[in-house]
């Protein structure tokens, strides 16, 4: 282990890397993701057609091509962006369509009566969404929604191949310098990512226990 010791500045630098993705990435996504599953509740049938549209094609884009669009065709375009943001920009609409379907599983499991009584006290749609369905649909779906978040924290690494020095690429630098301590170096890698995704899954039962509605 002393080829994770020796090295832990530069784990920690890609380490950090890879929390300001996970982080930026989730606020976006989780933001964004709320916006398309109102719109695919939406009484106007463009919104949902959109919402839709939009879901299905970015679900269905393998990430690398997502973030070689950010990262390379955008710069053809004009674009100046470092290439931290340009990942972060390629994760949060990569993973965005995952929280509004995990949303909206959420939504439609909260009783039509509940809308109903909105409407029926004079709540418009946003009201009614942002007031009454999407409070329970958040408490229903806190589970599926770190679940994605922990995929994230994993698909941070596809940044790596886009000029961004994450934790993955600082690993991948390490293991070619330290060929005689791959399996070290590898396993300092997987710890780090562990240091995420375990507190994430504690707290995905943690706030199911605390905030779960009955349906």
């Amino acid at each position: 282990m002393d080829a994770v010791f020796d090295n832990l500045p530069r784990y920690l630098d890609g380490f950090s890397v890879t929390l300001l993705l996970l982080a930026v990435s989730s606020v976006f996504a989780l933001v964004l993701g709320t916006v398309i599953a109102a719109m695919r509740i939406s009484p106007v049938a463009s919104l949902r057609g959109f919402a839709t549209v939009y879901t299905e094609i970015v679900r269905n884009t393998p990430l690398t091509l997502v973030l070689f669009f950010c990262a390379i065709v955008l710069p053809y375009l004009g674009s100046t962006l470092p290439y931290v943001v340009a990942a972060m920009i390629g994760l949060s609409v990569y993973t965005s369509p995952f929280v509004a379907e995990a949303l909206r599983s959420g939504i439609n499991g909260v009783a039509v009566g509940q809308a109903e009584a909105a409407r029926s006290v004079g709540l418009g749609f946003g009201q009614t969404v942002t007031l009454v369905i999407l409070p329970q649909a958040f408490r229903m779906t806190v589970p599926p929604l770190i679940n994605v978040f922990i995929a994230l924290t994993k698909n941070t690494s596809v940044a790596g191949g886009f000029f961004v020095a994450e934790l993955f690429t600082i690993g991948k630098e390490l293991a070619n310098a330290r060929g005689d301590a791959v399996i070290a170096v590898l396993l300092g890698v997987a710890t780090f990512y562990l240091l995420i995704t375990v507190p994430l899954g504690l707290a995905a039962t943690q706030l199911e226990r605390k905030w779960v509605v009955q349906r």
